[in-house]
């Protein structure tokens, strides 16, 4: 338990004092709780044994000025520990935005931001419980247990010994309640498995109701909540027994332990021992109570510490494996250079040993089938990965001579899917270079086609993207995305698949944008319209990693290789008709 609040506070050291003060708040509420109590049976005894009236009224008083004294501090302490907490929340949460923006590109290539949003913001709240909650609750247990203790020894040698046994029993039983890590673990692991796959059926919501399917045909689903259910089962069963016991030991022993003691003390005294009796009564209640408390600690504490393990996980693999970066600022020239480089994605080799140059000022297009390893190439040349051997060189140095900065500006990069944020078509434009003018914005709105986009909407690229009644289709994000690396002016651009789902409007507009945007540039187009590659300067057949064929449309063609067979195939499938 140590180890997990260690782990925990150091993500926030600026407010651990508040957590130790509350550790000391809480205990001395335990004072004050059981002071009442203790002064209850002062009150018991003094008007059933003693008979005496005169100090009930202040015997009263001070019960209840304990009793609120305990509560009013318990609740400060709650409120402290609430408040480091909240802030651990918090810190955890910005840290998780740290990672994002020094991650590394290849990490986005295998995880969706919806699922690293979720790890955070899920695993941050985890931690919630083990501070907020668990933090006073825990004080007051151990402190209420030792005070119960000397308490009851005070009232009584016998009813002492007894309440020493019952806790010792209950704290054994409480070790079987609790279950063990490994199946903590896997009933965790299934748990968000549920979760996982809840959010997959109800993203296909659309498709269950047109095809009337249930949710045994989403089969991963009904595994996973069967798996839950499973593991929530057998948790009940295995706690089953030992929690059926405590409760019974609990009823049983309070109402054996006072006709034992009855027969073990003269018949005189019986009324002497009721308010003893009557607080043994009230210190059982209470350390069942406390009890109760502990008992889940084991499952806060393994979340909590399961929680922060896998944030931290996360965090290291977001920023490991990034391309190591330089202090070079500017590329001499577009020239792009490939010397007996080798990347795979862990056991998967995608290019082995591959060597080539580009020229720049030049546009080319990287052909073929899907998982060739047209994307990957464009990737490592943008610094997205690291290779595992060779060297990529940019303008005659490597590219990890440069700095991340460098590569952000001096490399354009269009997809298919280009994203827009929720700001001004203005702003959204101006995030390629954020030091441009009004003009200069403008400009390359203009040179991307964007201005019958504009003359859409009454405040022109003042209106906000994604807000009430503003639709934008595909064609029109990519031709503002266009707009984009238009200002960004960097020497190289990669259009990977960026006119591959724009409609038939939206086409010719695109292509004048590219037009517009490749002028006087290092160019990459990855592209499985081969319509659209006829007029590059060079066309690059990609298999397996390697470059099996390159040169012009006219010479491969005539060539008869794998790039005529892939024209073929392209020419026959456009031919195909619905009868």
């Amino acid at each position: 338990m140590i180890k997990v609040y260690k782990k925990l506070f150091s993500y926030v050291p600026e407010y651990k004092y508040l957590a130790y003060l509350a550790i000391l708040l809480a205990a001395i509420s335990s004072v004050f709780t059981i002071g009442a109590f203790y002064d209850m049976y002062l009150f018991l005894d003094h008007l059933i044994v003693q008979n005496n009236a005169t100090n009930i009224a202040h015997y009263a008083r001070t019960v209840v000025g304990f009793m609120m004294t305990g509560i009013g501090i318990y609740l400060f302490a709650g409120i402290l520990t609430h408040l480091v907490a909240f802030r651990l929340e918090t810190n955890l949460r910005k840290k998780g935005i740290d990672a994002l923006s020094q991650s590394n590109f290849a990490y986005f290539d295998t995880h969706t931001s919806g699922n690293i949003r979720k790890t955070i913001d899920d695993n941050a709240a985890e931690t919630h419980t083990i501070i907020a909650h668990l933090i006073p609750d825990n004080t007051t247990s151990v402190m209420t247990l030792l005070l119960l203790v000397l308490a009851t020894f005070a009232v009584n040698l016998y009813l002492g010994i007894a309440f020493v046994i019952l806790a010792i029993i209950a704290l054994m039983q409480i070790k079987y309640m609790m279950g063990n890590a490994d199946f903590m673990k896997a009933y965790m692991a299934s748990l968000e498995k549920m979760n996982s796959e809840t959010v997959e059926y109800v993203r296909g919501m659309q498709v269950i109701k047109i095809f009337k399917t249930s949710v045994q045909s989403f089969k991963a689903l009904y595994m996973a909540i069967k798996s839950y259910s499973d593991y929530a089962l057998n948790y009940s069963f295995s706690c089953r027994t030992a929690f059926v016991m405590f409760q019974v030991l609990f009823v049983a022993y309070a109402t054996l332990v006072v006709p034992i003691l009855l027969n073990l003390v003269p018949q005189a005294q019986h009324l002497a021992m009721l308010p003893k009796f009557i607080f043994f009564y009230f210190a059982v209640g209470l350390l069942y109570v406390t009890f109760m408390k502990i008992m889940y600690v084991f499952m806060y504490q393994y979340k909590g510490s399961a929680s922060t393990e896998k944030i931290e996980t996360l965090f290291d693999e977001m920023t490991s494996r990034k391309v190591a970066n330089g202090t070079e600022e500017v590329f001499k020239n577009g020239d792009i250079v490939f010397d007996k480089v080798s990347f795979g994605y862990e056991e998967q080799k995608i290019i082995d040993n591959l060597s080539f140059k580009l020229a720049e000022n030049k546009v080319y297009a990287f052909v073929g089938s899907s998982g060739s390893g047209k994307s990957t190439i464009a990737k490592l040349i943008a610094g997205h990965y690291p290779v595992d051997s060779g060297n990529i060189t940019i303008g005659g140095k490597a590219i990890t001579t440069y700095s991340q900065k460098a590569l952000m500006r001096q490399i354009a990069f269009v997809f298919q899917q280009s994203k827009l944020f929720k700001m001004s078509i203005f702003d959204n434009v101006k995030i390629g270079n954020p030091e441009a003018s009004y003009d200069q914005v403008m400009q390359a709105l203009s040179l991307a086609s964007c201005d019958e986009i504009l003359d859409k909407f009454p405040e022109r690229e003042q209106t906000m993207v994604g807000s009430k009644g503003v639709h934008l289709s595909g064609g029109e994000k990519q031709r503002i995305a266009i707009a984009r690396a238009i200002l960004k002016n960097a020497k190289i651009v990669i259009l990977d698949e960026a006119s591959a789902s724009t409609d038939v409007n939206n086409e010719y507009q695109i292509q004048k944008a590219f037009a517009n945007l490749i002028a006087n540039k290092t160019v990459i187009i990855i592209a499985h319209r081969l319509s659209s590659i006829k007029g590059v300067d060079e066309i690059l057949v990609i298999d397996k990693g390697q470059i099996v064929e390159r040169g012009n449309h006219a010479d491969l063609m005539a060539k008869g290789g794998k790039y005529k067979a892939f024209n073929d195939l392209y020419a026959a499938a456009n031919e195909w008709r619905v009868s």
